[in-house]
């Protein structure tokens, strides 16, 4: 029997960060894991670091090196890879409390099953405040979709799947492009499937300057291939509700002018939402080409 549980970490040019995960991966209280790097092309000196953890035999580490394809495209690889039940992502600046594999480990033996997608946790600051709101305590399992959109839990939480699940709908990779957002995977997953509650913090974060989150813009504006194939899914989505569809054609209508796109309207999957999202959406590429 292997370890349950994946931690999957991809990473580029994080050296100076890396060592926080693997200093709150050698405290965990359950040792049920197995951790894999995934270095998307880093030039600093992220391998040597990292094969010195691996000579002291401390923690089960996997590392791949592969040319950089951007987060996507390192969760494409981390998923083709991994081979335990469950995986979760532990990002190159953030760590995980001391009994996060426990929690996940003994919630999941208790309560897991093949009818569910996995859990939902909380991400947590530094001090211990959590990021956005808690999980609603009166839910056992929800997509999460409806917990965004229903019952309006906000911030980053904190996600684990079964594996044989996450290795379906591969992301895109796309010439000269480095961004696909990672939530078509996570929604195409909702429309089979319920994720467990568990109001735990299971991640602490810190949103570091050249992380890709507070790059939104530029990344919107240099990856417009990558956005406009997420829009068009998310308008696909079964379950959505017409307003998060409208909002979904506005971006659409923006990803596809920044690609000079003249056939969005004919391959849009809502026509009558794309073209009532089309002054929107013209405002928001005028704004993105002013700010980015």
């Amino acid at each position: 029997m292997g370890p349950t549980l994946t931690i999957f970490t991809p990473t580029f040019n994080r050296a100076y960060s890396l060592h926080l995960c693997y200093e709150s991966l050698k405290r965990q209280t359950c040792k049920d894991f197995i951790w894999l790097i995934i270095d998307d092309g880093s030039t600093d000196n992220t391998k040597e670091l990292i094969n010195s953890w691996i000579e002291e035999s401390v923690v089960p580490i996997k590392y791949y090196y592969q040319e950089n394809q951007g987060m996507h495209g390192a969760h494409n690889t981390a998923y083709e890879m991994i081979d335990t039940e469950l995986n979760v992502c532990i990002d190159s600046d953030d760590y995980m409390p001391i009994d996060a594999v426990e929690l996940i480990v003994s919630f999941w033996r208790k309560h897991g099953s093949n009818k569910v997608s996995g859990i939902v946790g909380l991400d947590v600051y530094k001090n211990g405040e959590v990021v956005g709101s808690k999980l609603p305590t009166h839910l056992n399992s929800t997509t999460l979709y409806d917990l965004y959109m229903t019952h309006k839990v906000t911030g980053d939480k904190k996600l684990i799947y079964r594996s044989e699940l996450t290795k379906k709908y591969p992301y895109p990779v796309y010439k000269d492009e480095k961004y696909v957002g990672l939530s078509y995977k996570y929604h195409k997953i909702d429309e089979d499937y319920q994720m467990l509650l568990l109001n735990e913090p299971l991640c602490v974060v810190e949103y570091l300057e050249d992380g890709s989150s507070l790059n939104m813009l530029n990344q919107y504006k240099r990856n417009p291939k990558g956005f406009s194939f997420l829009r068009v899914e998310l308008m696909k989505l079964p379950f959505a509700s017409t307003s998060f569809k409208f909002r979904q054609a506005i971006h659409y209508v923006s990803s596809s002018l920044l690609l000079r796109n003249r056939r969005f309207l004919k391959e849009t999957p809502s026509k009558l939402l794309t073209i009532l999202a089309m002054p929107v959406g013209t405002m928001l590429y005028i704004y993105i080409l002013v700010k980015s």
